[in-house]
């Protein structure tokens, strides 16, 4: 009975892990998008996607043998790119998987990724591969996708303790909009408009909010969502540039090791037994609870 027990409760404990209910709220968004929305991607860029980065991602195995194995964040990472990027040839959609999931184990400080990986992906397929774009125009601004984004997103980072650095943000961001609408004189129907934008939300909720990536402690995602709504608001108000909120997260990534330094505090890892919990700044020690323990040891 007890080993049944312990049995049953790693299998129900996989469940809590924050990432299958990422992979659950991509997949939905990613379904509901090509079916009622037209999205212009392929099922072959679909299915060459998700083969470059499953592949890669075991390849990439025998670079971080410590790591658990476990493909659910190159899931999540070719569900990004299959929801953002676009491309009218089938080589690029592999080819930046491949870049998003080597980008894991090549761009590392201080045992973090130093890039979210579908981020990374994006900027090496519109920089370096010819005929791709990142198409975030393609949610539209409909007050229905808008809710379910949030609900979705809401529960994805709650799951992950990760909503601070995703409102943060929003209020920065919508903030510095809010205050450049009130000094042109416009009606505020243009800013709920902008509210209700699928894309914004999808990156508020999806991209920057990746506990893998971001700052460990609650003071450094402030300062952070603060930088990135900046970079982002100049780059699209001042610099009247395309695909601000996906070159900010890019350009602001570096920094992030300087959040921690600010501020230490432990780092975040997804435990092999699926939960989500914080490693010790030192790296000999334990896990904070028990059930992390164990999972060092499995691993």
């Amino acid at each position: 009975m007890d080993v049944f027990s312990s049995k049953l409760k790693l299998w129900t404990s996989s469940f809590a892990d924050p990432r299958l209910f990422q992979i659950f709220s991509l997949g939905i968004l990613l379904a509901a998008g090509a079916y009622f929305r037209d999205f212009s991607i392929r099922p072959e860029q679909v299915v060459l996607t998700f083969a470059a980065g499953l592949l890669t991602q075991a390849a990439c195995w025998r670079l971080t043998p410590s790591k658990p194995r476990t493909l659910r964040s190159a899931i999540i990472t070719c569900l990004s790119l299959t929801l953002l990027l676009r491309a009218d040839n089938l080589i690029a959609h592999p080819i930046a998987a491949a870049a998003a999931i080597s980008s894991k184990s090549l761009f590392r400080f201080r045992r973090k990724n130093l890039f979210n990986p579908a981020t990374f992906g994006l900027i090496f397929a519109i920089i370096l591969l010819p005929g791709t774009w990142v198409s975030p125009g393609q949610w539209g601004q409909d007050v229905a996708v808008a809710g379910w984004v949030v609900m979705l997103g809401m529960l994805v980072t709650n799951r992950a303790r990760r909503g601070d650095i995703s409102w943060t943000f929003l209020a920065f961001y919508l903030g510095a909009l809010a205050v450049r609408l009130e000094y042109l004189g416009q009606r505020w129907a243009v800013w709920t408009h902008q509210l209700e934008s699928g894309a914004l939300l999808l990156f508020a909720f999806f991209m920057i909010s990746d506990p893998m990536t971001g700052p460990n402690d609650r003071r450094g995602r402030i300062a952070h969502a603060a930088l990135v709504a900046a970079i982002a608001y100049a780059w699209q108000v001042r610099l009247y540039r395309t695909n601000g909120l996906i070159w900010a997260l890019f350009i602001a990534a570096p920094c992030v090791p300087l959040w921690d330094a600010i501020w230490p505090a432990d780092k975040f890892e997804w435990t092999q037994n699926g939960g989500g919990h914080v490693f010790s700044a030192n790296p000999d020690s334990r896990f904070d609870d028990s059930s992390g323990a164990d999972s060092r040891r499995a691993a």
